[in-house]
């Protein structure tokens, strides 16, 4: 079992910065695949960005490459998401997820509550 707890969500202004932190419980947080997604009023959840257990693989959505980066600490049990140039669009509630099948997280095992992100014009 894992849970996963967000933090660093907020209100942002177009062109700034967030870090989003998802700290995670259990011992087996380095053979996860960790990712985020996010889902905005009225829309499907969408795959933000993920992260194999080691590290050493990333793969962003379209829409935030180049301006999101994922990274995770296993000695800490972290995963990490930095939001450089964010945009009205990005509004939205982040949510981390775990994949035991692939850093794609077409299957995820573990969800986290959310973190609302809201990017004003």
């Amino acid at each position: 079992q894992v849970q996963l707890v967000e933090s660093g969500g907020g209100l942002v202004q177009a062109g700034g910065s967030l870090r989003l932190s998802c700290a995670a419980s259990g011992r087996t947080f380095s053979s996860y695949h960790m990712g985020w997604f996010r889902q905005a009023p009225g829309k499907e959840r969408d795959f933000v960005a993920g992260i194999s257990w080691s590290g050493g693989t990333t793969y962003y959505a379209d829409s935030v490459k180049g301006r999101f980066t994922i990274s995770r600490e296993n000695a800490k049990n972290t995963v990490y998401l930095q939001m450089n140039g964010l945009e009205p669009e990005d509004t939205a509630v982040y949510y981390c997820a775990a994949s035991s099948f692939n850093y794609l997280l077409s299957t995820v095992n573990y969800w986290g509550q959310g973190t609302q992100v809201t990017v004003s014009s």
